[in-house]
């Protein structure tokens, strides 16, 4: 297989992920966004580790599991603040969420 092919569909999950980020309300579907730009980072990695570095060794997998805990990581941590958030305010709008609060006046 040519090494383009992968390339272009990395190319192309990254640009869906980055369109998900940006045009969701949900912050669930934020997060499955991020996921899917995460796993096209990975795809990079693992083809440019087949392709274009064997003679240094197999480093692109190396990359990959990083990327893959830091993954997991974020969905733990992520939904752990969503899941607290609802409780708090019964919503998960991305554009409702007050990241401070004014002080009163008086």
């Amino acid at each position: 297989m040519h090494a383009a092919v992968p390339y272009v569909t990395a190319a192309l999950l990254f640009g869906l992920g980055v369109y998900g980020v940006l045009r969701r309300r949900n912050a669930i579907l934020v997060l499955m966004a991020v996921e899917l730009m995460l796993n096209a980072v990975n795809l990079i990695l693992m083809t440019a580790d087949a392709t274009i570095t064997p003679a240094l060794g197999h480093r692109g997998g190396v990359f990959a599991l990083f990327v893959i805990v830091l993954a997991a990581a974020e969905v733990g941590v992520g939904l752990a603040i969503i899941l607290q958030y609802y409780r708090m305010h019964a919503a998960v709008h991305v554009d409702e969420v007050v990241l401070h609060h004014e002080p009163e006046a008086g």
